[in-house]
């Protein structure tokens, strides 16, 4: 009996402490004014399966008093450290890059991914360091070539979706990626986002002698040189791979740049997979690394640190001693990074898993995670990208989809609150928008005129060199989803250079990639150039495309044509003849390729113009347009067309529209002009303005293929308010040509009055 009163005194005694020990941490950490990392310090809890009788009760309770009394002393030892201040310092630096908030929970990146491991990576008690809102973060971005500067586009959408604060990009690039991303950002017009570009053709001459195994080519090894092509006032970076997809705001692995402690200059996640431990297969020899080695995917590189100890001499060092027994690196930069970091351990800061889960062929990324919320960074990096094999591949790829397929329009979101450098374009656009009434009837066509859209040239592998005789002709067009089919049919008719402008969502731009890429004859052309412009607004803004398809032309002439036509079989050569015979060089000439249609789906192609004739009198082939608006093509004069053995010139009329092959140097199309109605007559009216000949080519055809009527079309017929619009803006423009050219535009003005 007495044995079981002290038993309950002592569980008394050991109850009220452990019920005051809480209350007192509590009231010291409110003194003290400061935070600490949480540590697990529970009350009691009932056992799911309790011991029965007195002596069992007795033991469960002296083991559960030595873990409280193990959790009394590490906390202790946390209390007996000295406070943290919670001062905010600031280290204001150049390009926007300032240093913010330092964490109050510090630890090595060892300790960081050991709490990852045992918590599953989800989300720690202890406040994660802070970024300001209004500090800008860079990073850093090698990117060559186009199928890189198409991947790189949802990785930057990734980004911008989920960010908060101001971004500067610096992209190291070849002059096809500059070319193709310059125009991208500045169509794009993101609020707070700046972007530099870096010329990789320069950096090469230091990185070339290194022999590189990996599919990247030269430009995998360019991350090496980020300290000498970076701005020298730079101090810190994050460095990415173009097949990276982000999961969290960026601010969230910008702020671990403050856990790097000592000499530590490079955060890097450890690699997924068994490739550094040399256990692929048979005979497998990896360069040397610490451990498993680290992905080079992510980096967050301290610049200014990297450069004091200077780096490149360093990694130079190491590479040219690893070379000489490894003869080439299989991994580009990722093989240098681990040989340096093998040697001086000290330098790299390791990351917690989660911010570089591997997609790649044997990778341990399961371990990674244990639920969504636990995903902050993904990377395709396998060479069979979203065709990896993975347990959630699916989950990964919907996500990867997602940001793919996502509306870029939306993410020209403001960030309130930030004050942001002055962008001239965007300040004359809305002051130019602001201008305009919107109680304007035709309020919407004259804004069409100004929005605008984002553009991405060159959106598959284009490989084209004009011929050097100077005659080479490109032919250009413009079309939306629903014409897709006519790409085979052109590429059959006309072998040389085509400059395409495509009218796409996002969504489209992915379907018609997949479809591209699953044609024969569409992937064994190399020189055609797809510009995608992305969908805004109401209209179909179809002279800005012709302008985009043209600005895109790297021949001397062009043929303007429509996506419904089809050339004559040998149409591209014969074009190239009259450039010569017709002196095109030195003269003011628009070359008429005479236009039909047919309203048959099936069409026996003509392959001569006799054939053509007879079809034409047979009625299975009709001059183009010639019972809805003869008008149109009348000039052409088909009835000495029939005959003409040579060119034969012709005057402009009111309300001609032929289809011509011209300089490149000519006039681009007016961009008030969208939907139906007066796109092409305006541009030939502009033509004649400027004192082009029409010359019309006797052995020239093409032919139109019939399709449903188009939305705008619709529009047009059914819409008085959209005839009303159209009339008053081809007024304005007659007026614009009268003040332009004076005297010699009176005529259109007389022309549309008797008309």
């Amino acid at each position: 009996m007495l044995g079981l009163c002290r038993g309950r005194r002592r569980f008394l005694a050991f109850s009220l402490a452990l019920l005051f020990i809480p209350a007192l941490t509590w009231l010291y950490l409110s003194v003290g004014n400061f935070q600490v990392r949480s540590l697990p310090l529970w009350p009691l809890e009932p056992q799911s399966s309790p011991l029965i009788g007195g002596a069992g009760e007795h033991q469960a309770l002296e083991l559960r008093v030595r873990e409280v009394e193990e959790e009394n002393r590490a906390l202790r030892k946390e209390l007996g450290q000295p406070p943290r201040s919670l001062s905010r310092p600031h280290q204001t630096g150049h390009h926007g890059n300032h240093s913010s908030t330092h964490s109050n929970e510090e630890g090595t990146g060892d300790n960081e991914s050991q709490r990852a491991a045992t918590a599953g990576n989800g989300s720690e008690c202890a406040q994660e360091p802070v970024v300001d809102k209004c500090e800008t973060i860079h990073v850093a971005i090698v990117c060559a070539g186009y199928n890189a500067s198409r991947d790189v586009v949802t990785l930057v959408k990734s980004v911008l979706f989920h960010r908060r604060n101001p971004l500067h990009f610096h992209f190291i690039t070849d002059s096809i990626a500059q070319r193709i991303l310059a125009s991208l950002f500045h169509t794009w017009m993101v609020p707070a986002v700046r972007v530099d570009f870096y010329d990789a053709d320069e950096l090469k001459s230091e990185v070339s002698w290194i022999p590189n195994k990996h599919y990247s080519g030269i430009h995998g090894l360019m991350k090496l040189v980020l300290t000498k092509a970076l701005p020298s006032d730079l101090k810190k970076v994050i460095v990415l791979d173009t097949d990276i997809t982000f999961a969290t705001d960026i601010a969230e692995l910008w702020a671990v740049f403050h856990k790097f402690k000592g000499q530590q200059v490079l955060g890097l996640v450890e690699n997924q997979s068994d490739w550094y431990l040399g256990n692929l297969w048979k005979n497998h020899r990896p360069w040397l690394a610490l451990g498993r080695g680290f992905n080079t995917g992510v980096i967050l590189l301290l610049l200014d640190r990297l450069r004091k100890l200077r780096w490149e001499q360093m990694w130079r060092l190491t590479a040219e001693r690893e070379l000489m027994s490894m003869l080439s690196t299989s991994l580009a930069d990722q093989d240098i990074f681990n040989a340096v970091i093998k040697q001086n351990p000290f330098l790299v800061h390791q990351l917690p898993c989660f911010w570089n889960v591997q997609l790649s062929d044997h990778t341990r990324s399961e371990k990674c995670y244990k639920d969504v919320a636990d995903l902050k960074v993904i990377h395709w990096n396998s060479p069979k990208k979203l065709r990896v094999k993975n347990k959630h591949v699916e989950f990964f790829r919907n996500l990867y989809l997602t940001f793919l397929e996502y509306d870029g329009n939306l993410l020209r979101r403001e960030l309130f609150g930030c004050p942001s450098e002055a962008d001239h374009n965007s300040e004359r656009l809305q002051k130019t928008l602001l201008e305009l009434d919107e109680d304007d009837p035709c309020y919407e066509f004259r804004r069409e005129r100004f929005t605008v859209h984002r553009t991405h040239l060159y959106f598959l592998h284009y490989e084209y060199e004009p011929s050097a005789d100077n005659t080479d002709v490109t032919l250009v067009a413009q079309l939306s989803m629903d014409r897709l089919q006519m790409l085979e049919a052109i590429c059959k008719h006309w072998e040389g250079p085509i400059s395409l402008a495509l009218y796409l969502s996002d969504a489209e731009a992915q379907q018609f990639l997949r479809y591209a890429q699953g044609s024969e004859v569409l992937m064994s052309r190399g020189n055609v150039g797809y510009h995608i412009v992305y969908k805004e607004g109401q209209f179909y803004p179809v002279n800005l495309l012709r302008n985009v398809a043209m600005r895109q032309v790297n021949t001397p002439y062009m043929f303007l044509s429509d996506i419904d036509f089809l050339p004559m079989y040998g149409l591209y050569e014969s074009l190239r003849k009259s450039v010569v015979q017709l002196d095109m060089a030195s003269t003011k000439k628009a070359l008429v390729v005479p236009a039909f249609e047919t309203l048959r789906y099936r069409l026996s192609f003509p392959k001569s113009k006799a054939e053509l004739l007879s079809q034409l009198d047979m009625g299975t082939l009709f001059t183009f347009r010639y019972h809805v608006w003869t008008k149109g093509h009348a000039p052409t004069n088909f009835a000495k067309w029939r005959t003409a053995t040579t060119p034969y010139h012709v005057q402009w009329e009111s309300d001609f529209e032929p289809y011509v092959m011209v300089r490149r140097d000519s006039p681009e199309y007016d961009r008030r002009f969208v939907g139906f109605g007066w796109n092409k007559v305006a541009h030939i009216m502009e033509l004649d303005a400027q004192e082009y000949e029409f010359i019309v080519l006797p052995n020239a055809y093409m032919i139109h293929m019939p399709h449903a009527p188009s939305f705008d079309i619709t529009k047009f017929r059914s819409n008085k308010q959209y005839r009303v619009c159209l009339k008053t803006l081809k007024e304005e423009f007659q007026q614009n040509m009268s003040r332009r050219y004076g005297f010699a535009a009176l005529k259109y003005m007389a022309v549309e009055n008797n008309s």
